[in-house]
């Protein structure tokens, strides 16, 4: 018999890797680019049409780089592109999405307490969302705000708090924080695939034509790459904060991304000074902690407690009825529950690991998937058994599953 709970946890699994491996690729060469175009030496004797050149040592040899800021006299044979990174974090941060949030939309995606909504009417605000929210933002850097970078950034951010407490409004707090963070990427892995290599290709384009290229392309792409620059850091934030309910299970949790997108700025306005060599300016790592200091005086606000269904109801109606239901109940209730409560009573624990109580029928079933795969079918929880889990109690849990599923 195929488990399929197991066999989608490891595509899951799978899925979360790569997208794991093709973001480091991406922010990897992202990050380089950015201190190597900042650092570029342009008081030397240089190329007719070269802005700058770089000598770096790396893995044992020498690279002599440089850059034309439109481009070469002429094309080189083999030109190196960097775009596969951005679009395979993409893709994999929406699989991921998919196999998550859509498909457990019921668990993850909605919060019937903030919003009420049927699962297509979730999916739906989520995708509109994500392909709305590009059109609007690549609409406004076009317009007239774009030519001004300062105000076009302090319009940018705008958007991002205002979306923040959208996303707040309508998904649960987990999610409106991942979607912050797939809408951000959004913005940035589109910026690569709409603006950026196409302008580069037009350059390419008049080269082969023999044409001198227009440096409006290439300004309008270092534009995007900039916004890439700064949105980078909290889109990392967003997209490890569903393993941190302090961070999203607040009635702040809006101001905490809002927040966490100026400690972007700040951090990367340090890095980006330094490698342009115009000092180091570490006032703002003092600005950047005591804005970290307010999020973590936000978090420990009254933490927001939804009000739950008493009873279960949708798919975790099915497993409140399986067969070995009222074992399981039990089993939970002394193995578990006294860290995933409202009020833990485990020394040394103020709120339920990852956010996840286990108190009710209704609280239970709908975590079935999870205390079937971390405790039933793996031994993961209890942490170290410390709540001393028998081996039958774990099979009661398994065998429940199992009959739930059939």
């Amino acid at each position: 018999m195929y488990d399929f709970a197991a066999m989608g946890a490891w595509l899951e699994f799978a899925v979360r890797w790569l997208h794991v491996i093709t973001a480091i690729a991406w922010i990897g060469s992202s990050f380089y680019f950015i201190a190597l175009d900042l650092g570029l030496h342009r008081d030397r004797n240089l190329p007719t049409g070269a802005d700058g050149e770089e000598w770096q040592v790396h893995g044992g040899g020498f690279y002599h780089i440089q850059k034309y800021l439109v481009a070469p006299a002429n094309l080189p044979d083999h030109l190196v592109w960097f775009k596969w990174e951005s679009y395979a974090t993409w893709l994999s941060g929406f699989a991921l999405l998919a196999l998550v949030y859509y498909l457990g939309a019921e668990f993850y995606l909605i919060d019937p307490a903030v919003a009420d909504l049927a699962p297509w009417q979730a999916i739906a605000i989520s995708i509109a969302s994500l392909g709305l929210g590009w059109v609007a933002y690549d609409q406004i850097c076009k317009s007239r705000l774009g030519e001004n970078n300062t105000r076009l950034m302090i319009g940018l951010y705008v958007i991002l708090v205002g979306l923040a407490w959208f996303y707040t409004s309508v998904f649960s707090g987990r999610a409106a924080l991942l979607h912050l963070g797939a809408f951000t990427a959004t913005l940035m892995s589109a910026n690569v695939f709409m603006i950026i290599i196409p302008n580069q290709k037009i350059v390419v384009a008049d080269l082969k034509a023999g044409r001198k290229p227009d440096p409006k392309y290439g300004k309008i792409a270092k534009q995007r790459s900039t916004h890439n620059n700064y949105l980078t850091l909290p889109v990392i934030f967003m997209m490890l904060s569903n393993h941190y309910p302090l961070a999203f299970s607040t009635q702040y949790t809006w101001v905490i991304a809002s927040l966490v997108f100026l400690m972007g700025v700040t951090i990367r306005h340090f890095f980006n000074s330094m490698h342009a060599r115009q000092g180091r300016p570490y006032w703002t790592w003092l600005v950047t902690a005591l804005i970290f200091l307010a999020v973590m005086w936000l978090s420990t606000a009254p933490m927001f407690r939804s009000a739950e269904p008493e009873e279960a109801t949708g798919p975790a109606l099915r497993f409140a009825q399986a067969e070995g239901f009222d074992r399981v109940h039990d089993i939970v209730l002394g193995r578990c529950s006294m860290c995933h409560a409202a009020e833990p009573g485990w020394e040394g624990l103020h709120w339920p690991p990852k956010g996840i109580r286990l108190e009710t029928e209704a609280q239970i079933a709908r975590q079935a998937r999870a205390i079937y795969l971390q405790a039933g079918l793996g031994h993961a929880m209890p942490p170290a058994n410390l709540s001393f889990m028998e081996e039958e109690e774990r099979q009661a849990i398994t065998a429940w599953y199992r009959a739930a599923t059939r």
